[in-house]
């Protein structure tokens, strides 16, 4: 049965969320990374996960998944952090499970009262956005349907695709979101036992 080791039980003495949201623009304007890889590279250190893992699991979510413009890969990419807060790993324990989804719906929340809509179609204007109920659900707009297929190759990095797209600008969202999530649940490392600050013996001197 899985365990809930990968949980995050602190973050760095120097966790800076400015920093991490810059990681993420980064990851997408300079070195061409999917949205939902963008998110996910910024806090590898602070998941414990290496970077070619990272940038593989999530590599088929950019474009709203696959260019399906569904759900927002930067939304997607603060749903799985949210597994390394509250971890659900094991399926019988439906507390751990309620927990993380109650983060997930945190953080959607918070990304769609700030830009209008979790949706990838959407959120390039492709479609008009939907409704939110009163429970904040989203009810689709009616002409969210019919759409032709795209195709699934990426779209070229040129100058005018970061001019045309509000890409980068949700991926720093996403980063910002889940780094304040990350700091209201989970403490900060005390420098001395990361090895970051000065020791309890050098702090006498």
């Amino acid at each position: 049965m899985a365990t809930n080791n990968l949980k995050i039980n602190s973050l760095p003495p120097d966790f800076d969320i400015n920093e991490r949201v810059f990681r993420a623009r980064e990851n997408f304007r300079l070195k061409g990374y999917n949205c939902c890889q963008s998110v996910l590279l910024a806090y590898t250190d602070v998941l414990g996960i290496d970077e070619d893992t990272a940038a593989t699991v999530t590599s088929g979510f950019g474009g709203g998944m696959g260019r399906l413009r569904e759900v927002c890969g930067s939304v997607s990419a603060m749903s799985m952090i949210a597994g390394f807060i509250h971890p659900a790993a094991d399926p019988l324990i439906k507390t751990d499970r309620t927990a993380n989804y109650a983060l997930v719906q945190e953080a959607a929340s918070e990304f769609r009262q700030i830009n209008g809509s979790i949706i990838c179609k959407e959120l390039l204007g492709l479609v008009p956005k939907s409704t939110v109920d009163k429970n904040g659900i989203g009810i689709p707009a009616p002409s969210s349907a019919g759409l032709p297929a795209e195709s699934p190759e990426p779209s070229d990095r040129t100058p005018e695709y970061y001019r045309k797209r509000p890409c980068e600008e949700l991926i720093g969202i996403s980063a910002r979101i889940i780094g304040e999530i990350m700091l209201r649940n989970i403490p900060k490392a005390d420098a001395a036992e990361t090895g970051t600050g000065p020791t309890a013996d050098s702090a006498k001197e």
